[in-house]
Protein backbone atom coordinates (compact mmCIF):
# COMPACT_ATOMS: atom_id res chain seq x y z
CA UNK A 1 0.00 0.00 0.00
CA UNK A 2 2.89 2.36 0.76
CA UNK A 3 4.20 1.90 -2.78
CA UNK A 4 0.71 2.57 -4.18
CA UNK A 5 0.63 6.00 -2.55
CA UNK A 6 4.25 6.60 -3.60
CA UNK A 7 3.42 6.05 -7.27
CA UNK A 8 0.49 8.46 -7.08
CA UNK A 9 2.61 11.05 -5.30
CA UNK A 10 5.67 11.18 -7.58
CA UNK A 11 3.77 12.72 -10.45
CA UNK A 12 3.34 15.96 -8.51
CA UNK A 13 6.41 15.89 -6.22
CA UNK A 14 9.37 18.19 -6.73
CA UNK A 15 12.74 16.85 -7.94
CA UNK A 16 14.39 16.99 -4.51
CA UNK A 17 11.44 15.18 -2.93
CA UNK A 18 11.42 12.51 -5.64
CA UNK A 19 15.16 11.95 -5.25
CA UNK A 20 14.90 11.59 -1.47
CA UNK A 21 11.92 9.25 -1.77
CA UNK A 22 13.64 7.15 -4.44
CA UNK A 23 16.71 6.78 -2.23
CA UNK A 24 14.58 5.79 0.80
CA UNK A 25 12.57 3.23 -1.19
CA UNK A 26 15.73 1.71 -2.69
CA UNK A 27 17.37 1.43 0.74
CA UNK A 28 14.28 -0.24 2.16
CA UNK A 29 14.29 -2.67 -0.78
CA UNK A 30 17.91 -3.79 -0.46
CA UNK A 31 17.69 -3.99 3.34
CA UNK A 32 14.75 -6.39 3.14
CA UNK A 33 12.47 -4.19 5.24
CA UNK A 34 9.38 -4.72 3.05
CA UNK A 35 6.81 -7.56 3.03
CA UNK A 36 6.88 -9.75 -0.08
CA UNK A 37 3.98 -8.01 -1.88
CA UNK A 38 5.32 -4.56 -1.10
CA UNK A 39 8.78 -5.72 -2.19
CA UNK A 40 7.45 -6.75 -5.61
CA UNK A 41 5.63 -3.44 -5.91
CA UNK A 42 8.76 -1.57 -4.81
CA UNK A 43 10.80 -3.25 -7.52
CA UNK A 44 8.24 -2.15 -10.11
CA UNK A 45 8.32 1.40 -8.74
CA UNK A 46 12.11 1.53 -8.75
CA UNK A 47 12.13 0.30 -12.34
CA UNK A 48 9.63 3.02 -13.26
CA UNK A 49 11.93 5.64 -11.71
CA UNK A 50 14.51 4.83 -14.38
CA UNK A 51 12.32 6.92 -16.70
CA UNK A 52 12.39 9.95 -14.41
CA UNK A 53 13.54 12.98 -16.42
CA UNK A 54 15.72 14.25 -13.58
CA UNK A 55 19.28 13.00 -13.33
CA UNK A 56 19.17 13.62 -9.57
CA UNK A 57 16.49 10.93 -9.10
CA UNK A 58 18.43 8.33 -11.07
CA UNK A 59 21.62 9.34 -9.25
CA UNK A 60 19.84 8.72 -5.92
CA UNK A 61 18.88 5.25 -7.16
CA UNK A 62 22.46 4.50 -8.16
CA UNK A 63 23.83 5.63 -4.81
CA UNK A 64 21.38 3.42 -2.90
CA UNK A 65 21.62 0.30 -5.08
CA UNK A 66 25.20 0.26 -6.34
CA UNK A 67 26.78 -1.61 -3.40
CA UNK A 68 24.08 -4.25 -2.89
CA UNK A 69 23.98 -7.76 -4.29
CA UNK A 70 20.20 -7.70 -3.73
CA UNK A 71 19.57 -4.83 -6.15
CA UNK A 72 17.30 -5.60 -9.14
CA UNK A 73 19.65 -6.55 -12.00
CA UNK A 74 17.57 -4.82 -14.68
CA UNK A 75 17.86 -1.54 -12.79
CA UNK A 76 21.62 -1.90 -12.31
CA UNK A 77 22.04 -2.70 -16.01
CA UNK A 78 20.03 0.36 -17.04
CA UNK A 79 21.90 2.66 -14.64
CA UNK A 80 25.22 1.39 -15.98
CA UNK A 81 24.18 2.69 -19.41
CA UNK A 82 22.96 6.04 -18.10
CA UNK A 83 24.85 9.33 -18.11
CA UNK A 84 28.55 9.11 -17.12
CA UNK A 85 28.05 10.45 -13.59
CA UNK A 86 25.43 7.77 -12.88
CA UNK A 87 27.12 4.94 -14.78
CA UNK A 88 30.37 5.61 -12.93
CA UNK A 89 28.79 4.82 -9.57
CA UNK A 90 27.28 1.53 -10.73
CA UNK A 91 30.12 0.29 -12.94
CA UNK A 92 32.66 1.06 -10.27
CA UNK A 93 30.84 -0.61 -7.39
CA UNK A 94 28.07 -3.07 -8.20
CA UNK A 95 28.79 -6.71 -7.32
CA UNK A 96 26.07 -7.87 -9.73
CA UNK A 97 28.31 -7.64 -12.79
CA UNK A 98 29.91 -10.95 -13.70
CA UNK A 99 33.28 -11.10 -15.44
CA UNK A 100 31.43 -11.84 -18.70
CA UNK A 101 29.29 -8.71 -18.25
CA UNK A 102 32.34 -6.56 -17.58
CA UNK A 103 34.24 -8.01 -20.54
CA UNK A 104 31.31 -7.25 -22.87
CA UNK A 105 31.19 -3.67 -21.61
CA UNK A 106 34.94 -3.27 -22.02
CA UNK A 107 34.72 -4.49 -25.60
CA UNK A 108 31.75 -2.33 -26.57
CA UNK A 109 32.20 0.63 -24.24
CA UNK A 110 33.86 3.98 -24.56
CA UNK A 111 37.18 4.88 -23.03
CA UNK A 112 35.35 6.29 -20.01
CA UNK A 113 33.55 2.98 -19.45
CA UNK A 114 36.81 1.07 -19.80
CA UNK A 115 38.46 3.31 -17.20
CA UNK A 116 35.59 2.80 -14.76
CA UNK A 117 35.80 -0.98 -15.06
CA UNK A 118 39.59 -0.94 -14.83
CA UNK A 119 39.31 0.93 -11.55
CA UNK A 120 36.96 -1.58 -9.91
CA UNK A 121 38.54 -3.10 -6.78
CA UNK A 122 39.95 -6.59 -7.19
CA UNK A 123 39.07 -7.29 -10.82
CA UNK A 124 40.10 -10.73 -12.05
CA UNK A 125 42.52 -11.97 -14.67
CA UNK A 126 39.85 -12.36 -17.38
CA UNK A 127 38.67 -8.75 -17.15
CA UNK A 128 42.25 -7.50 -16.97
CA UNK A 129 43.02 -9.49 -20.12
CA UNK A 130 40.10 -7.83 -21.94
CA UNK A 131 41.31 -4.37 -20.94
CA UNK A 132 44.86 -5.22 -21.99
CA UNK A 133 43.63 -6.48 -25.35
CA UNK A 134 41.19 -3.75 -26.40
CA UNK A 135 41.38 -1.02 -23.75
CA UNK A 136 42.60 2.47 -24.49
CA UNK A 137 45.90 3.61 -23.01
CA UNK A 138 44.15 5.51 -20.17
CA UNK A 139 42.19 2.40 -19.18
CA UNK A 140 45.35 0.30 -19.14
CA UNK A 141 47.02 2.94 -16.98
CA UNK A 142 44.13 2.81 -14.47
CA UNK A 143 44.40 -0.99 -14.45
CA UNK A 144 48.14 -0.87 -13.71
CA UNK A 145 47.87 1.74 -10.98
CA UNK A 146 44.81 0.32 -9.21
CA UNK A 147 47.05 -1.91 -7.07
CA UNK A 148 44.37 -4.59 -6.66
CA UNK A 149 43.89 -6.02 -10.16
CA UNK A 150 45.05 -9.54 -10.98
CA UNK A 151 47.07 -9.28 -14.19
CA UNK A 152 48.49 -12.25 -16.12
CA UNK A 153 51.94 -12.16 -17.72
CA UNK A 154 50.35 -12.26 -21.17
CA UNK A 155 48.30 -9.17 -20.33
CA UNK A 156 51.43 -7.29 -19.28
CA UNK A 157 52.94 -8.19 -22.67
CA UNK A 158 49.88 -6.98 -24.58
CA UNK A 159 49.84 -3.67 -22.73
CA UNK A 160 53.56 -3.24 -23.39
CA UNK A 161 53.10 -4.05 -27.08
CA UNK A 162 50.04 -1.83 -27.57
CA UNK A 163 50.82 1.14 -25.34
CA UNK A 164 54.51 0.89 -24.49
CA UNK A 165 55.11 4.10 -26.44
CA UNK A 166 52.92 6.06 -24.00
CA UNK A 167 55.23 7.43 -21.31
CA UNK A 168 52.77 7.16 -18.40
CA UNK A 169 51.86 3.56 -19.25
CA UNK A 170 55.51 2.66 -19.71
CA UNK A 171 56.42 4.09 -16.31
CA UNK A 172 53.57 2.23 -14.62
CA UNK A 173 54.63 -1.04 -16.24
CA UNK A 174 58.28 -0.66 -15.26
CA UNK A 175 57.28 0.20 -11.68
CA UNK A 176 55.21 -2.99 -11.33
CA UNK A 177 57.29 -5.79 -9.72
CA UNK A 178 55.08 -8.39 -11.45
CA UNK A 179 56.24 -7.31 -14.91
CA UNK A 180 57.90 -10.25 -16.75
CA UNK A 181 61.57 -9.69 -17.66
CA UNK A 182 60.97 -9.87 -21.42
CA UNK A 183 58.36 -7.09 -21.11
CA UNK A 184 60.79 -5.02 -19.06
CA UNK A 185 63.39 -5.41 -21.78
CA UNK A 186 60.84 -4.53 -24.47
CA UNK A 187 60.02 -1.29 -22.65
CA UNK A 188 63.68 -0.40 -22.21
CA UNK A 189 64.09 -0.73 -25.97
CA UNK A 190 61.07 1.54 -26.49
CA UNK A 191 62.64 4.12 -24.16
CA UNK A 192 65.82 3.97 -26.22
CA UNK A 193 63.86 4.43 -29.43
CA UNK A 194 62.02 7.41 -27.96
CA UNK A 195 65.31 9.03 -26.93
CA UNK A 196 66.87 8.32 -30.31
CA UNK A 197 63.96 10.02 -32.11
CA UNK A 198 63.92 12.99 -29.75
CA UNK A 199 64.63 16.25 -31.64
CA UNK A 200 66.35 17.62 -28.54
CA UNK A 201 68.77 14.66 -28.30
CA UNK A 202 69.54 14.86 -32.03
CA UNK A 203 70.15 18.58 -31.78
CA UNK A 204 72.50 18.17 -28.81
CA UNK A 205 74.66 15.25 -29.95
CA UNK A 206 73.71 14.56 -33.57
CA UNK A 207 71.69 11.73 -35.10
CA UNK A 208 74.59 9.29 -35.56
CA UNK A 209 75.86 9.66 -32.03
CA UNK A 210 72.30 9.50 -30.67
CA UNK A 211 71.90 6.10 -32.37
CA UNK A 212 75.13 4.82 -30.87
CA UNK A 213 74.52 6.19 -27.38
CA UNK A 214 70.96 4.88 -27.12
CA UNK A 215 71.99 1.49 -28.50
CA UNK A 216 74.75 1.16 -25.91
CA UNK A 217 72.39 2.31 -23.17
CA UNK A 218 69.86 -0.34 -24.16
CA UNK A 219 72.51 -3.05 -24.01
CA UNK A 220 73.60 -1.94 -20.53
CA UNK A 221 69.97 -1.83 -19.45
CA UNK A 222 69.52 -5.37 -20.75
CA UNK A 223 72.28 -6.53 -18.42
CA UNK A 224 70.49 -4.82 -15.53
CA UNK A 225 67.31 -6.67 -16.48
CA UNK A 226 69.19 -9.96 -16.24
CA UNK A 227 70.22 -9.10 -12.68
CA UNK A 228 66.58 -8.67 -11.71
CA UNK A 229 65.40 -11.86 -13.41
CA UNK A 230 64.86 -15.10 -11.54
CA UNK A 231 66.67 -18.15 -12.92
CA UNK A 232 63.39 -19.84 -13.81
CA UNK A 233 62.52 -16.85 -16.01
CA UNK A 234 65.81 -16.87 -17.93
CA UNK A 235 64.47 -19.07 -20.72
CA UNK A 236 61.60 -16.69 -21.47
CA UNK A 237 63.94 -13.70 -21.58
CA UNK A 238 66.39 -15.53 -23.85
CA UNK A 239 63.56 -16.43 -26.22
CA UNK A 240 62.41 -12.81 -26.29
CA UNK A 241 65.93 -11.62 -27.10
CA UNK A 242 66.27 -14.26 -29.80
CA UNK A 243 62.97 -13.37 -31.48
CA UNK A 244 63.73 -9.64 -31.33
CA UNK A 245 67.11 -10.19 -32.99
CA UNK A 246 69.08 -8.94 -30.00
CA UNK A 247 70.71 -12.22 -29.05
CA UNK A 248 73.86 -11.37 -30.98
CA UNK A 249 77.45 -12.57 -30.46
CA UNK A 250 78.19 -9.11 -29.05
CA UNK A 251 75.44 -9.50 -26.46
CA UNK A 252 76.81 -12.95 -25.55
CA UNK A 253 80.28 -11.43 -25.07
CA UNK A 254 78.88 -8.75 -22.76
CA UNK A 255 76.97 -11.38 -20.81
CA UNK A 256 80.06 -13.50 -20.19
CA UNK A 257 82.32 -10.50 -19.51
CA UNK A 258 79.95 -9.31 -16.80
CA UNK A 259 79.82 -12.73 -15.16
CA UNK A 260 76.19 -13.58 -15.99
CA UNK A 261 77.12 -17.24 -16.28
CA UNK A 262 73.72 -18.62 -15.31
CA UNK A 263 72.12 -16.55 -18.06
CA UNK A 264 74.88 -17.58 -20.46
CA UNK A 265 73.92 -21.17 -19.69
CA UNK A 266 70.29 -20.42 -20.58
CA UNK A 267 71.47 -18.91 -23.87
CA UNK A 268 73.42 -22.08 -24.64
CA UNK A 269 70.39 -24.25 -23.82
CA UNK A 270 68.30 -22.24 -26.29
CA UNK A 271 70.94 -22.25 -29.03
CA UNK A 272 72.01 -25.89 -28.76
CA UNK A 273 68.88 -27.68 -27.58
CA UNK A 274 70.98 -29.57 -25.03
CA UNK A 275 69.63 -30.54 -21.64
CA UNK A 276 70.03 -27.81 -19.01
CA UNK A 277 71.74 -30.14 -16.55
CA UNK A 278 74.35 -31.01 -19.18
CA UNK A 279 75.04 -27.33 -19.93
CA UNK A 280 75.37 -26.49 -16.22
CA UNK A 281 77.79 -29.36 -15.71
CA UNK A 282 79.96 -28.31 -18.65
CA UNK A 283 80.08 -24.67 -17.55
CA UNK A 284 80.98 -25.67 -14.01
CA UNK A 285 83.69 -28.23 -14.73
CA UNK A 286 83.90 -29.02 -18.43
CA UNK A 287 87.29 -29.19 -20.13
CA UNK A 288 88.38 -26.71 -22.78
CA UNK A 289 87.79 -29.14 -25.67
CA UNK A 290 84.24 -29.93 -24.55
CA UNK A 291 83.41 -26.27 -23.94
CA UNK A 292 84.80 -25.20 -27.30
CA UNK A 293 82.69 -27.84 -28.99
CA UNK A 294 79.64 -26.63 -27.06
CA UNK A 295 80.22 -23.02 -28.11
CA UNK A 296 80.64 -24.03 -31.76
CA UNK A 297 77.40 -26.02 -31.60
CA UNK A 298 75.71 -22.87 -30.33
CA UNK A 299 76.89 -21.10 -33.48
CA UNK A 300 79.32 -18.71 -31.80
CA UNK A 301 82.16 -17.42 -34.04
CA UNK A 302 85.64 -18.77 -33.27
CA UNK A 303 86.98 -15.50 -31.73
CA UNK A 304 83.90 -15.29 -29.49
CA UNK A 305 84.43 -18.90 -28.43
CA UNK A 306 88.02 -18.11 -27.43
CA UNK A 307 87.25 -15.04 -25.33
CA UNK A 308 84.17 -16.70 -23.76
CA UNK A 309 86.31 -19.66 -22.70
CA UNK A 310 88.90 -17.28 -21.23
CA UNK A 311 86.25 -15.40 -19.24
CA UNK A 312 84.58 -18.59 -18.05
CA UNK A 313 87.84 -19.85 -16.53
CA UNK A 314 88.29 -16.61 -14.59
CA UNK A 315 84.73 -16.58 -13.28
CA UNK A 316 85.12 -20.24 -12.22
CA UNK A 317 88.13 -19.30 -10.14
CA UNK A 318 86.23 -16.38 -8.63
CA UNK A 319 83.29 -18.64 -7.76
CA UNK A 320 85.61 -21.18 -6.16
CA UNK A 321 87.44 -18.56 -4.11
CA UNK A 322 90.76 -19.03 -5.88
CA UNK A 323 90.80 -15.56 -7.37
CA UNK A 324 89.50 -12.04 -6.85
CA UNK A 325 88.46 -10.36 -10.09
CA UNK A 326 85.71 -8.28 -11.64
CA UNK A 327 84.54 -7.08 -15.02
CA UNK A 328 87.56 -4.81 -15.37
CA UNK A 329 90.07 -7.67 -15.04
CA UNK A 330 88.01 -10.18 -17.02
CA UNK A 331 87.47 -7.86 -19.99
CA UNK A 332 91.18 -7.06 -20.07
CA UNK A 333 92.09 -10.76 -20.11
CA UNK A 334 89.50 -11.38 -22.86
CA UNK A 335 91.07 -8.58 -24.90
CA UNK A 336 94.53 -10.08 -24.43
CA UNK A 337 93.17 -13.47 -25.53
CA UNK A 338 92.60 -12.04 -29.01
CA UNK A 339 96.35 -11.52 -29.34
CA UNK A 340 98.14 -9.46 -31.96
CA UNK A 341 97.45 -8.76 -34.73
CA UNK A 342 93.73 -8.64 -34.03
CA UNK A 343 91.67 -10.23 -36.80
CA UNK A 344 88.26 -9.29 -35.36
CA UNK A 345 88.50 -5.54 -34.79
CA UNK A 346 84.80 -5.25 -33.94
CA UNK A 347 85.17 -7.76 -31.11
CA UNK A 348 88.32 -6.02 -29.89
CA UNK A 349 86.49 -2.68 -29.92
CA UNK A 350 83.60 -4.17 -27.95
CA UNK A 351 85.92 -5.67 -25.32
CA UNK A 352 87.83 -2.39 -25.03
CA UNK A 353 84.54 -0.52 -24.55
CA UNK A 354 83.48 -2.98 -21.82
CA UNK A 355 86.86 -2.58 -20.14
CA UNK A 356 86.73 1.23 -20.21
CA UNK A 357 83.17 1.23 -18.85
CA UNK A 358 84.32 -1.01 -16.00
CA UNK A 359 87.23 1.32 -15.29
CA UNK A 360 84.89 4.30 -15.10
CA UNK A 361 82.40 2.47 -12.88
CA UNK A 362 85.13 1.32 -10.49
CA UNK A 363 86.65 4.79 -10.33
CA UNK A 364 83.25 6.34 -9.67
CA UNK A 365 82.54 3.89 -6.84
CA UNK A 366 85.99 4.51 -5.37
CA UNK A 367 85.46 8.27 -5.40
CA UNK A 368 82.04 7.93 -3.76
CA UNK A 369 83.50 5.66 -1.10
CA UNK A 370 86.23 8.20 -0.33
CA UNK A 371 83.66 10.99 -0.12
CA UNK A 372 81.46 8.95 2.22
CA UNK A 373 84.35 8.02 4.55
Amino acid sequence: MVVHYFLKWIDTARVAERAAAAHALAVAYVNGELPFEDRCAAEAALTLLLDDPSQKVRLALAEALSMSAKAPPQIISALASDQPEIAAIVLGRSPLFSDADLIDRVAAGSGAVQRLIAGRPGIGIAVSAAIAEVGEAEACLVLLTSGEAAIASLSFRRIAERHGDVAAVREALIADPRLPPDCRHMLLVKVGEALRRSPLVKALIGAARADRVTRDACVRASLAVIDGTRIEEHAALVEHLRLSGELTPGFVVRTVAHGKIDFFGSILVALTGYDEARIVSLLAQGRDVALSALFRTAGLPAPVCAVALCALKVWRDVANGRRVAGVQEVSWLMLKELGEPVADTDLAGLLKAIHLDALRDNARRHALAIAAA
